[in-house]
C-alpha cells in the first residue's frame, strides 16, 4: 500500500491504525526522518537503544535486524500533515551471504498511528520480513539472484523488479506441474509459451 496521506486518514477514519513506509520519493519527509534517526539513533554516540535487535539465519544468509522507534521524531515538522502520527520507527537491515564475503545493509523508515507498546510494531514488522524472506529464496532459487554481479543501486533496483514481475507471471501459469524455474526457463527458450502467459496477465 502506497505512503500517502490520504489513504492514512481513510485508515484512522475507519477506527484502524496505519503502519506505512515512508519512502526517499517522500523527499522533506525522508530525509528529516533519516537525519533525526543518524543523530539519535545510528551516529557515533548517539545513545539510541533499539526496542528489537535479533538475528536471522537460513537459506545461506545471516540477517541482523534492529528497530528504533521513537515518538518524538512526529515532532518534525515535514511529518506534520500525517494524522494522528504517534511514532516513527527506523528499521536497519544487515545481510550477509555466507561464503561470500558480500554485507548489505539497509535502513527503513515507518509512520504509525499506533499508540501500542513498541513490541506490537515489531511484530506487525515481522509479518512482512517472513513474506519478504520467502519472496527472496524463491528468487534466489529460481533466478539466482544472490550471484548477481550488478552493483549500481538503481540496476540493481529495476533489476529486482523485473525479476518479480516475471515470477509472477510463470506462477500464474497452471498448465503443468513443473517448477517455477523450469518454467522461467521454458519461457526463455520458448517465445510462444512467453508470450502466452503474458498475454494471459493482459486480459486477466
Amino acid at each position: 500500500m502506497g505512503c500517502q496521506k490520504g489513504i492514512a486518514a481513510r485508515i484512522r477514519a475507519k477506527g484502524a491504525d496505519y503502519l506505512l513506509v515512508l519512502k526517499a520519493n517522500h523527499g522533506r519527509a525522508f530525509e528529516a526522518a533519516r537525519e533525526h534517526f543518524e543523530r539519535t539513533c545510528f551516529g557515533r554516540g548517539s545513545g539510541g537503544r533499539p526496542v528489537f535487535d535479533a538475528f536471522d539465519e537460513g537459506h545461506g544468509r545471516l540477517v541482523r535486524r534492529r528497530v528504533f522507534a521513537d515518538p518524538a521524531a512526529k515532532e518534525l515538522e515535514p511529518l506534520s500533515g500525517w494524522p494522528e502520527l504517534t511514532t516513527v520507527l527506523a528499521v536497519e537491515t544487515i545481510r550477509g551471504v555466507a561464503g561470500t564475503g558480500k554485507v548489505e545493509a539497509e535502513i527503513r523508515y515507518f509512520l504509525t498511528s499506533c499508540g501500542d507498546d513498541p513490541a506490537v510494531l515489531v511484530r506487525a514488522i515481522r509479518r512482512h520480513w517472513s513474506i519478504e524472506n520467502a519472496l527472496h529464496w524463491v528468487l534466489d532459487i529460481t533466478f539466482r539472484e544472490d550471484d548477481s554481479r550488478v552493483r549500481d543501486r538503481t540496476a540493481a533496483r529495476n533489476l529486482a523488479l523485473l525479476r518479480k514481475i516475471a515470477l509472477n507471471l510463470v506462477a500464474r501459469d497452471r498448465s503443468g506441474r513443473t517448477s517455477l524455474r523450469r518454467r522461467r526457463k521454458k519461457a526463455a527458450w520458448n517465445d510462444d509459451y512467453m508470450l502466452r502467459i503474458i498475454a494471459r496477465q493482459a486480459h486477466a
